[in-house]
């Protein structure tokens, strides 16, 4: 008996020490790779923007001036105006807020729903025939395409771009999912789970589901990246974040009027969407490269 329980001690100690020694490899991998330190670090900077945008400009974005609008760069307006007069570093500041905070509701909200989705057409295969077939035909339509028809039907506001961009992208979640929950649910252990009777909700949430989540990461981290790209692109359309409420798609509409003689008002919002997505783009490859084994090779 004694030998039992100094044998199930020793077993307990040497899992935590590969645990540690894991999290030690991990940490070493990610900050050994540039793609993920470049990419956490404009993440971390375009997170503490949407933060502290209060505090970074003195600026109401939404406060018009027209005496002083089409200004230059300057001391005062360190992006100029816009062609109202509004400061446009407080614009793009809370642009950015804007534009983080709808990229991560869509992601969150896409992951939530793709992921129950996957793992139940995975597990089970009259579910799979009538889920996958529903995937088909939502990415069978370019993304944006979809996103301007189920913001027609539904009108512009913050909320509905969240719920045409999370119904864009909920599909590609789904396949992520599912492909992985596949393989895992022809392993051995879970074929053991069955015959001891455990239940089907146990299987998928307590043994599938976890060891989905290294994919389910770094699609997510793209998901946020074109998020960014695609509410841009509905608000410089007109089918986005409604004006006079600062987004950098609607600012750029703003600014493409006026393209030839207020060129900052179209260089800094876009400069904006290229480093924030550059940064998601560099951040999901790092996470890739460390935590798929095949591509793996350090």
């Amino acid at each position: 008996m004694e030998k039992a329980v100094e044998f199930e001690q020793s077993e307990a100690s040497i899992s935590r020490e590969m645990r540690k020694e894991h999290r030690k490899l991990f940490i070493k991998r990610f900050l050994n790779s540039k793609l993920i330190v470049t990419g956490f670090i404009v993440i971390v900077v375009s997170l503490l923007i949407s933060v502290l945008a209060p505090i970074i400009t003195e600026y109401d974005p939404l406060k018009v001036d027209p005496v002083n609008r089409l200004e230059s760069p300057s001391k005062d307006h360190i992006f100029g105006t816009d062609d109202f007069g509004r400061d446009l570093f407080s614009r793009v500041v809370y642009g950015i807020k804007e534009s983080m905070l709808v990229s991560f509701s869509v992601t969150v909200v896409s992951s939530i729903i793709g992921v129950a989705m996957g793992l139940y057409s995975a597990y089970y295969k009259l579910l799979d025939h009538v889920i996958m077939r529903i995937n088909d035909g939502l990415m069978a339509f370019p993304s944006i395409l979809l996103a301007i028809a189920i913001m027609a039907a539904i009108g512009p506001s913050t909320k509905n771009v969240v719920i045409a961009l999370s119904a864009v992208y909920i599909p590609l979640i789904a396949r992520v999912v599912r492909s992985s929950a596949l393989v895992i649910k022809e392993q051995t252990y879970i074929e053991g789970m069955r015959s001891l009777g455990a239940s089907s909700t146990r299987i998928i949430w307590g043994h599938i589901a976890p060891n989905t989540i290294s994919p389910l990461i770094v699609q997510a981290t793209f998901i946020f990246a074109v998020s960014i790209i695609t509410e841009a692109m509905l608000s410089f359309l007109g089918a986005g974040v409604p004006a006079p409420n600062p987004s950098l798609g609607n600012i750029l509409y703003d600014g493409k009027n006026v393209i030839t003689k207020a060129w900052w008002m179209t260089l800094f919002p876009g400069m904006a969407i290229i480093l924030i997505t550059l940064g998601f783009n560099m951040f999901g490859d790092g996470l890739r490269d460390i935590l798929d084994p095949h591509t793996n090779k350090t």
